[in-house]
């Protein structure tokens, strides 16, 4: 039975649009309209049945947990989170679950914020590169996506109404691309709005945001639903957009919509559009697969994608270990593994597998183990380091497990510091210090300072969250059966006042003011000359690539493409991640980051093997957001096309010229006296056609340096005695859009 709007009463309308309990859409059995059931899963099922709530504390069924969005994301692999979707939605399907509540594709704007584990990155490209294979593949097991948090959720504290100061160049520059790209290339059945304030307005009452940008520009044709409890006036929301508020609200909201209804304070034909929106899900509504999960298949799986993502960022030949490395395991963490983050997104696994678990496969050597320190700080801090530093002593290489446990980090707070725990930095200084040879492994889910120890060990191994497979993958890339690939999403800084954002986060009184504009993450630290300890794009190999012939061929007057030759010049095969930047900061007087990401792919090469890289680069590659055009605009000058090898690392680089879009700019008697004189149109002209030896005087540049931005209407007004209003009247009017043919 097709139902409609138009066939439902006020009062079952009004249920549609409210959820019922915390996971389940609200259903009319005689109607044919089944409840539609959502799970969170992100990185793995939190399935919970009919039951349950919405903050992970209680029990879920038991799924896998692969690696989380901090751990996709440095994989710059496409198919990495096209693999990880696909088995997310078998899982889903075998239990139901119509709709996953993932990914996260927020942008890493501080590295404080709390729940950046469950984010991709601080690129917006990579993110939407990445979210768009994800909700792709996921979708094409029948099970639809909830791409969250729209938008600009940046951060845990106060987020429930903070207000997220940000002009909108950057919103469109930087925290919406990735929403954009995913809603354009892989339809997501739903969006979730954020809890946040936008300049503000309440995501879930932002007309703007959720009807004007993200159905009438980029043509979403899904459903919104709110963040688990993000709607304060439900008139107001349905009027702006959303379409469905979770969780259920025990019946409470159904009345009221009715009421709003009648008394004219939502208009019943809003309503109707949200309604036929939800009645849409239904087409996700497919019955349970029953298929038997293979969960031993799943593991290895997620053993086999959480290793390509794992980032190497030092290492002076002491990777990879041999089999017979005489060894000293050293940190709690390569017992107890930490490889998810906190808060809703929390998988019960179907198993976990240590550092320690797995050494037996790959070593016959009795390797000996010292928790070097606790997670709770209960234990006797210096005799666990006492313990670890004597068996050091005593071994080749000492590997260390480092990083947060999950009350360091979890939705819900953010961190206030980027350090490791105290005991952990003197637990490497001291380890370091009598092994001959020492590597550290990394567990977190926001990035870690390595400063106060990082000259003193071998090889650092970032980890990140890698699942419930961590210490097989951990394993497999520390001895050499799996190079190491990764490479880092975001940057890691030498102080955290070296990104921008610190100035003003997490901000006060209710408002958080994104200050740095464009300039987050690498785009920060490489316009304002600022080495990372290691850039956006770092990652190691167990082998070398040779980058070689980059070409750049313009393809139109907004467009080029890239080419480069990739040679793997190693002894072992590898996977290279070609990255292509662009800087812009010479054209114009737009302000523009020194270096921006605008295409890559990764290529495997076998040793001695070499392949061609074409990468395309569109319009967007080069274009700015114009606040005057409220458009995109891709300005006529040269472009800096460059190859890196990371955001600090360009190899080579090649400038173009694009004629870009041709904009003439309208002249007013507001347009400043140096708009005037450079104008395409009127500049050639202006000084023979305003006859005034004073106008010639002051357009001499040591003159106009000091007064050019003076309004052209007190330069006119000064002139009133000898030059005619008509005179600037009709300049004016050959720079307007219906006058002008653009050069």
């Amino acid at each position: 039975m097709n139902i409609a709007a138009s066939d439902l009463t006020l009062e079952q309308k009004s249920h549609l649009v409210s959820g019922v309990g915390p996971w389940y859409t609200f259903g009319i059995p005689e109607l044919d309209v089944e409840p539609v059931i959502l799970s969170d899963g992100p990185h793995g099922l939190r399935y919970q049945g009919e039951g349950g709530e919405n903050f992970g504390l209680t029990e879920s069924a038991k799924s896998t947990c692969f690696p989380p969005a901090v751990a996709i994301g440095s994989s710059w692999d496409p198919s990495v989170a096209e693999r990880v979707a696909t088995a997310i939605g078998q899982e889903a399907r075998a239990l139901g679950v119509n709709i996953v509540l993932g990914p996260g594709v927020n942008i890493k704007r501080s590295p404080l914020c709390g729940r950046n584990f469950e984010y991709l990155s601080e690129d917006p490209l990579l993110s939407g590169v990445l979210g768009a294979a994800y909700v792709e593949a996921i979708q094409a097991e029948g099970v639809g996506c909830s791409v969250k948090h729209f938008a600009a959720n940046n951060q845990e504290h106060d987020r429930m109404r903070v207000s997220s100061d940000v002009d909108e160049r950057t919103l469109r520059e930087i925290y919406f691309p990735a929403f954009e790209r995913i809603v354009k290339e892989a339809r997501p059945a739903t969006l979730m709005c954020s809890y946040n304030r936008i300049n503000g307005v309440f995501a879930s009452e932002n007309r703007w945001l959720l009807t004007d940008v993200l159905r009438g520009e980029w043509g979403f044709d899904g459903a919104v639903m709110s963040d688990w409890g993000a709607v304060h006036d439900n008139a107001a929301a349905l009027s702006a957009g959303l379409d469905l508020e979770m969780p259920g609200t025990d019946g409470r909201t159904p009345p009221l919509i009715a009421d709003a209804v009648r008394n004219g304070t939502l208009d019943e034909a809003d309503l109707d559009v949200s309604v036929e929106r939800i009645l849409g899900l239904q087409a996700w509504r497919a019955e349970p697969s029953h298929a038997e999960i293979d969960v031993d298949a799943h593991h290895r799986l997620a053993r086999e994608v959480a290793a390509e993502c794992a980032v190497l960022l030092k290492n002076d030949g002491t990777l990879p270990l041999s089999a017979t490395t005489k060894l000293a395991v050293i940190g709690e963490f390569a017992r107890t593994p930490r490889f998810q983050g906190g808060g809703s997104s929390h998988v019960a696994v179907t198993r976990s597998e240590s550092f320690l678990d797995a050494l037996p496969e790959l070593t016959d050597l009795d390797v000996a183990f010292a928790p070097g320190f606790d997670l709770d700080g209960s234990g006797d801090e210096s005799a666990l380091r006492d313990a670890a530093v004597e068996l050091a002593s005593d071994a080749e290489v000492a590997v260390i497990f480092a990083g947060l446990g999950e009350s360091d980090e979890s939705e819900g707070f953010d961190r206030t510091s980027i350090e490791l725990p105290r005991a952990q930095v003197d637990l490497i200084r001291a380890v370091a210090a009598v092994a001959p040879r020492t590597v550290v492994v990394l567990s977190n889910g926001g990035v870690v300072s390595v400063e106060g120890w990082h000259d003193d060990v071998a090889a650092i191994l970032e980890g990140f969250l890698l699942g419930q497979a961590s210490g097989g993958a951990i394993a497999d890339v520390v001895f050499g059966v799996v190079n190491p690939s990764g490479r880092l999403a975001e940057t890691i800084p030498r102080r955290l006042a070296d990104h921008p954002s610190t100035q003003n986060f997490p901000g006060e009184r209710g408002h958080v003011v994104y200050g740095e504009r464009l300039l987050v993450g690498y785009r920060a630290l490489t316009t304002l000359d600022t080495p990372a300890r290691y850039p956006f794009g770092h990652g190691l190999s167990y082998t070398t690539f040779e980058l070689s012939d980059f070409t750049v061929e313009v393809t139109g007057a907004d467009s080029a493409v890239a080419g480069v030759k990739v040679t793997n010049t190693g002894p072992r095969e590898g996977a290279h991640v070609v990255q292509i930047y662009v800087d812009a900061t010479s054209n114009g007087d737009i302000q523009r980051p020194a270096r921006e990401l605008r295409a890559f792919e990764k290529v495997t090469l076998g040793p001695g093997e070499s392949t061609v890289v074409s990468l395309p680069l569109d319009r967007r590659a080069f274009a700015f957001w114009d606040i005057d055009e409220s458009d995109w605009v891709v300005e006529a000058g040269s472009y800096i096309v460059q190859l890196g090898r990371d955001s600090e690392t360009i190899v080579a680089e090649q400038p173009i010229s694009l004629t870009g879009d041709g904009i003439v700019r309208e002249l007013t008697l507001w347009s400043t006296l140096e708009e005037w004189l450079t104008h395409p149109v009127v500049g050639p002209v202006m000084l023979d056609e305003i006859d005034s030896d004073r106008l010639r005087y002051v357009a001499q540049p040591h003159i106009l340096r000091g007064i050019g931005t003076l309004p052209m209407r007190k330069i006119a007004d000064s002139l009133r005695d000898t030059v005619a209003p008509e005179t600037f009247d009709a300049l004016m009017a050959r720079t307007r859009r219906d006058e002008v043919v653009a050069p």
